[in-house]
């Protein structure tokens, strides 16, 4: 009877450990360079509902990132395709502070420098998407727009 309770008990202890309380689409990011890659990589890859959980969730964001999403549905397969096959191309880290770091990258499908600021909140690393659209509001005139510059 006690080898049998035994077994049991065993058998539920390793179903229990093998129940996970995420979802399994709530993977974490490590540190700032790998939140900004696995956000982008998943954008590159059409998957906007695992690139939200790199992303920092506010109003903003939200909006940007469905027009981002309702844009690459209405591209062309064979740009998605590129999309997806593409590599990323990190160019600049710049650290601005122990939770904001700012990261300059590109595609090798479409070679166009874009940068992403990427925020420690609650101990977790997240794309402030914001950033992308906002930093260069001041400098829409600039005629320089192929390299992109942290500022």
């Amino acid at each position: 009877m006690k080898k049998k309770n035994l077994i049991l008990f065993l058998s539920l202890l390793i179903i229990a450990g093998s129940c996970n309380t995420n979802s399994g689409n709530e993977k974490k990011a490590e540190n700032d360079i790998d939140a900004a890659r696995d956000f982008i990589r998943a954008a590159l890859d059409g998957k906007f509902e695992q690139a939200r959980t790199y992303m920092l969730s506010d109003s903003s964001n939200n909006q940007y990132l469905d027009a981002v999403e309702r844009n690459y549905q209405k591209m062309p397969d064979t740009t998605k395709s590129g999309y997806q096959e593409s590599s990323i191309n990190i160019h600049l880290v710049n650290p601005v502070n122990d939770s904001t770091t700012v990261v300059v990258y590109s595609n090798s499908f479409m070679k166009k420098r874009d940068t992403l600021q990427v925020r420690k909140i609650n101990q977790q690393w997240l794309v402030d998407l914001k950033y992308i659209f906002e930093h260069n509001r001041d400098t829409l005139y600039n005629k320089n727009n192929k390299i992109d510059t942290v500022q």
